[in-house]
């Protein structure tokens, strides 16, 4: 068994899904591993991770339009906007999608389903760098 970290750096325009599979999977490619599993870690509170559909733009459009009707931007509605409006409903938004994920890799492939990727959802409207721990064990 062989362990691999890293930590990978997104930078985000605002909110809305970004699709960093091309870059997980080029890292996992470098480790060489032919079965195993690779965990992914967000390190913030106001944005999450998530396995979505990838043929569709309207996925993201109908996400992002169904988070905000469920946590919406209202100052009323929250105590906490230490950072503006958008801060609690970021929080809530990241309790309900998570900040983690966990893919098998079989045959030196993650075994994601044809139209599934990966995606950072940025719930903040602001720019952000944000840091993604990668964790692969395996052999």
């Amino acid at each position: 068994m062989r362990q691999a970290t890293t930590l990978l750096s997104i930078d985000t325009p605002g909110q809305g899904l970004f699709d960093i599979t091309r870059r997980v999977t080029s890292w996992v490619d470098q480790q060489d591993m032919g079965e195993g599993l690779l965990t992914l870690f967000c390190r913030h509170t106001s944005a999450s991770l998530l396995i979505q559909e990838n043929a569709s733009p309207e996925v993201q459009v109908d996400l992002l339009a169904y988070f905000a009707r469920i946590a919406p931007e209202d100052a009323r509605a929250y105590t906490h906007d230490d950072e503006g409006a958008d801060d609690m409903p970021a929080h809530l938004r990241t309790a309900l999608t998570g900040v983690n994920l966990a893919i098998p890799v079989i045959d030196h492939r993650l075994a994601l389903g044809t139209w599934q990727s990966l995606y950072l959802f940025e719930h903040r409207r602001r720019p952000h760098r944000r840091s993604i721990a990668l964790h692969l064990i395996g052999a």
